[in-house]
Parts: C-alpha cells; sequence; structure tokens
C-alpha cells in the first residue's frame, strides 16, 4: 500500500502521539503504514507513506538518491548568487552538500493559506525558491536556504520521486 499526504504545518510526522500535538494518525487512519522519510513539525506538504520495508527504505535512504522537490518562502531578495551557490552545493556543519537544482520562482499559484500565517515584515522583502534536493538530512533545505543569507519562513516538500502533491488539500491524502 502506498499512501500520498499533504500533512499540514505543526503535525509530527510520526504515528505515535506525543502529548496534545497532531500527529499522522489524526490524519490518515490506516494501520500498518509508515512514512518514508520525514518532514519537520514546521515544515508542510507530501509525506509518502507506506506498509512495504523495503519501498519505505528504499525511499528514505539518500544512497537511492530519490529527488525532492521543495518551495521555500524565503526571507530576502533571491539573487543569482544564492542559486549559484545552491546548485554548487554547500558545506554545511554536518559536511557537504550535493548539488541542488535550484531557481527563482513566483509564488506557486496551487498554495493554500497557512494556518498561523507566516510573519510578514513590511520592511523586508521576501521571495520563492524551487529546491531540488537527492538527500535528506535534518532541516537540510532549511539549513541550505540560511547558509545562502535567505532564511525559510515556509517550507512546503511538493515532490517525492514521481509523486507529487497535486490535487492533495492539506490533510487529504490518497492511495497511489
Amino acid at each position: 500500500m502506498l499512501i500520498l499526504l499533504n500533512k499540514p504545518y505543526d503535525v509530527l510526522c510520526q504515528f505515535s502521539r506525543d502529548g496534545d500535538r497532531a500527529v499522522l494518525a489524526d490524519y490518515v487512519a490506516r494501520k500498518g503504514v509508515y512514512p518514508a522519510g520525514r518532514l519537520d513539525r514546521d515544515s508542510e506538504g507530501l509525506v509518502v507513506l507506506t506498509d512495504d520495508g523495503r519501498l519505505q527504505a528504499r525511499i528514505a535512504d539518500p544512497k537511492f538518491k530519490q529527488e525532492k522537490t521543495y518551495f521555500a518562502q524565503v526571507e530576502g531578495v533571491v539573487g543569482e548568487d544564492a542559486l549559484e551557490r545552491l546548485r554548487l552545493g554547500l558545506l554545511l556543519n554536518d559536511g557537504p552538500t550535493l548539488p541542488a537544482k535550484a531557481k527563482a520562482v513566483a509564488e506557486p499559484g496551487w498554495l493554500w493559506p497557512r494556518t498561523p500565517p507566516i510573519r510578514v515584515r513590511k520592511s523586508v522583502p521576501d521571495g520563492w525558491i524551487e529546491l531540488t534536493i537527492r538527500e535528506g538530512r535534518n532541516r537540510q533545505v532549511r539549513r541550505m536556504c540560511a547558509a545562502v543569507g535567505l532564511p525559510c519562513l515556509r517550507l512546503i516538500r511538493w515532490r517525492v520521486g514521481d509523486w507529487t502533491l497535486e490535487g492533495l488539500a492539506p490533510g487529504q491524502w490518497r492511495e497511489a
């Protein structure tokens, strides 16, 4: 079984309850499925769930270099120099990243409002980056954006391999 879930903001990417925080079980009532990779509580978007342990490992394991595409709303003006640094790979505190595909984009037309909304500062511009990576280290996209001087305000995973969020509102899921 393979399930695609649009994980909302502020939901823990686990099924077991941890205090009063929302978890995946609040959205997917299927037993025996587990996330293939994780999304931080403050990130939104595609989580692939499966009951196939081998498939779960293949999707989550960086050695298989499964591409993941993110849309990041960042604080600051997205310049070509920052994008080029992302494309070449960066040195983070846990080692170098692989080169990424990175481009400045307009705010996605399919974007839903976030609850709560992000903080907006009238004196600081923001922009959007579409970033595709083949790794999945802890908070990697946020750390990459910060390393080029563009802190993440909002982060949405759009794609994992061939699967996308297309047609899924926050909290919705479908079998793939």
